[in-house]
């Protein structure tokens, strides 16, 4: 057996710090050229997608982002529209536009919208798949010089949102970069099989450590995979957590090995395709696979059905795409109700929502369906938010909770918070026990009437509830009571 490296060993005696943990909430952002077309298809979830068995599933993927990929399927539609709409230009086209749209860019009123909706974290993607700069690199491009903005994106933004008290982070596609390396990826085998060698692993380790010491992200935000070794990896990890000791990082940093390359045979391909769509089938979704070293996991667009020990947070966009997507309408996006149970349910769980935000391509301002979201947000979860930041799960993770239910329970110290669902006038809390120093309260500290049912504590509200918003009952002198 061969010996854990003492850097991996080190690695994994972290535990993730307290500021993750307790922040419930954050914003992604994913801002590419690709947004200025601002098109994908829509009607389609990417689970379904990566549960097809069609060659060139991955062409008809609903992420925006993934634009320049669809493009290279002539019955995409993507391909369609494009050819429709721009001729035979090429992706790269699109930057005039874009960054056009970057000069316009105001960062204060993003993070304004940010902090009224109750986040407490900031991601930004740096560089997607495209391999575009939001950063003037000092790091060149080998095979596109220049392929970055003049504007410090990343930096402005990172000033604007520590000024507004937030803490920041930064994704990077270490896994993928078209600029190395492109070729039409319909499988997942073919997203292992085009992850870039060569000049490439030098290249992105050199911009991560680059991102590292000149903005110290709090998150470090790998995609895809890593393209080198993982000793190297354990050491890049090893410096940023030297220069960031608080930092949190992801879990989508498989290193490269030898192994991948066997991707590349026609039967390895095969196997792994079929083992992704057991996966997607059995976790209800994209669960990345655990690399040996993480902090967070990230499933996408999938809630866990329990309490999980291990710190998770579920990355998704408001509708079905990262990137902005001039196609979806309304009911393409997440719902009032579902969205504010969403960050309920999932906080209860031990995990964060880390909610994406899509810019337009041509002007980086913030789409009305997704304003009006984060308004939403910002109606409840400030007014809310003693029942979720800073709290912990209440229920054992050995708990599976019923997606039927209606009540989510956080604990801060002695305090659990009961978080209802579509509520009634008069609340049953079935899991709750009772004590002689039992009191119940609103959130603002108002006292509720309360008895003991047989079925559980039944609290009265002060007036019915004139919508689905969830409510909050505040309970001390309580204790689980289990219903097995």
């Amino acid at each position: 057996m061969a010996r854990k490296s003492p850097v991996l060993s080190r690695l994994q005696q972290r535990n993730i710090p307290d500021w993750w943990s307790n922040a419930k909430f954050g914003i992604f952002i994913h801002w590419t050229m690709a947004a200025v077309p601002g098109f994908a298809p829509v009607g389609t979830e990417f689970a379904n997608i990566l549960q097809s068995k069609s060659k060139d599933a991955y062409g008809y993927t609903p992420y925006v982002e993934w634009y320049q990929n669809s493009m290279l399927f002539p019955s995409s539609p993507v391909s369609k529209f494009h050819a429709a709409n721009y001729g035979d230009a090429p992706y790269h086209n699109f930057r005039a536009d874009f960054e056009a749209g970057i000069e316009a860019w105001n960062p204060s009123e993003w993070v304004q919208q940010f902090v009224d909706a109750g986040a407490e974290y900031v991601v930004l993607v740096s560089k997607h798949h495209d391999g575009y700069c939001l950063w003037p690199s000092e790091v060149e491009n080998p095979h596109r010089p220049g392929w970055n903005s003049r504007r410090d994106v990343v930096g402005e933004l990172a000033k604007a949102v520590r000024e507004a008290g937030l803490k920041f982070g930064i994704y990077y596609s270490g896994g993928l970069d078209w600029t190395f390396y492109q070729r039409p990826m319909g499988q997942m085998s073919d997203v292992l099989a085009s992850i870039p060698r060569g000049d490439y692993p030098a290249y992105a380790e050199a911009q991560v450590r680059e991102l590292i010491d000149r903005y110290q992200p709090s998150v470090l935000w790998n995609d895809i995979a890593w393209p080198d070794r993982a000793d190297k990896l354990y050491d890049l990890f090893a410096y940023y957590y030297s220069q960031v000791p608080d930092g949190v990082v992801n879990d989508r940093w498989q290193a490269w090995s030898p192994l991948m390359s066997a991707v590349k045979s026609r039967p390895v391909a095969a196997l792994i395709d079929a083992g992704i769509r057991r996966s997607m089938k059995r976790n209800g979704g994209l669960v990345p696979p655990p690399p040996p070293h993480f902090d967070v996991r990230t499933p996408e667009y999938v809630v866990f059905p329990s309490v999980k020990e291990t710190p998770w947070e579920c990355v998704r966009g408001m509708d079905d795409s990262f990137g902005h997507n001039e196609a979806s309408l309304p009911e393409h996006f997440i719902s009032h109700d579902d969205l504010l149970w969403l960050v309920t349910d999932i906080a209860a769980k031990g995990g964060n929502l880390l909610l994406n935000v899509g810019p337009r391509g041509v002007d980086g301002s913030i789409p009305e369906l997704q304003a009006e979201r984060l308004r939403w947000l910002a109606e409840w979860l400030p007014r809310h938010e003693a029942a979720l930041k800073n709290t912990r799960p209440w229920l054992d993770r050995s708990v599976i909770i019923p997606a039927t239910s209606n009540v989510r329970y956080n604990v801060k110290d002695h305090t659990v918070y009961a978080i209802v669902r579509n509520p009634a006038r008069e609340l049953i809390l079935e899991e709750v026990a009772t004590s002689p120093s039992t009191t119940v309260t609103t959130i603002d500290g108002t006292a509720l009437r309360w008895r003991v049912e047989e079925n559980g504590l039944a609290v009265t509200l002060l007036e019915a509830p004139d919508s689905n918003t969830p409510v909050v009952v505040v309970l001390t002198g309580v204790s689980y009571h289990s219903l097995h």
